[in-house]
């Protein structure tokens, strides 16, 4: 099968090695950071945020699509600007709008496509200084709904909401073992995620194993979004 992973750094990256030890052909893309070619995983440069998205290094078939970008930023809600809203909104939303207006030809040409989207704990269990992202990946929450209502029986749409991960995003956060045990001792289970734990979801939702889900939240967050200890 052939899937295209749009950010392939920490989850991203997880999940392409992840499908490419299946076999499977994965297209990976990088904004900053360039990466080499490997087994089965083909890389690309790629901004999000261009006006213009070159996509001619893919098939004319995709079977699935994760749009893995993302940004923290955390802030008084009176210390954001319109304007950091309005940024943080084209990131995690708009992207995601324009890759997957452009790959919807190509994910129609499979009989299995599937779309994985990211949000986060924070839309659903209200935290300080969350407002931004909380703002943008609510509206991932409810573009996941829509498109699954739209897009049924072809194309199944998904999203997925981690709680803070062990990845180079959230490193601000867990740059030293106090911050690493603070935040492992808010999780029921009280450990940090790692990225192939959220990787490990979204391979499963990209599947053909998977076929019978769609339009669903998936929070993997430790216990924090539904238990109290």
């Amino acid at each position: 099968m052939q899937y295209l992973i749009i950010g392939t750094n920490g989850i991203g990256g997880a999940l392409a090695t992840q499908l490419a030890e299946k076999n499977h052909t994965v297209f990976g893309t990088y904004f900053q950071h360039p990466k080499t070619n490997t087994n089965n995983i083909e890389y690309h440069p790629l901004n999000v945020l261009d006006d213009n998205i070159d996509l001619s290094f893919l098939p004319e078939k995709l079977d699935g699509l994760a749009y893995c970008v993302g940004s923290i930023m955390l802030k008084p809600f009176q210390r954001l600007t319109a304007n950091d809203f309005i940024q943080d909104y084209q990131l995690q939303v708009v992207g995601a709008v324009k890759l997957l207006q452009l790959c919807l030809p190509k994910l129609k040409q499979s009989q299995q496509a599937s779309v994985v989207l990211f949000s986060t704990i924070a839309v659903q269990t209200g935290f300080n200084f969350h407002s931004l992202v909380s703002a943008s990946k609510g509206a991932i929450e409810g573009l996941t709904k829509a498109l699954a209502a739209e897009w049924a029986p072809a194309i199944r749409v998904n999203c997925i909401a981690p709680s803070i991960t062990n990845t180079a995003l959230a490193q601000n956060f867990l740059n030293t073992p106090e911050k690493i045990e603070l935040n492992a001792q808010r999780h029921p289970l009280k450990k940090i995620g790692s990225a192939n734990d959220v990787a490990n979801l979204a391979s499963f939702l990209l599947s053909p194993e998977s076929s019978w889900i769609t339009g669903q939240i998936f929070h993997i967050d430790g216990g924090m979004s539904s238990i109290k200890l």
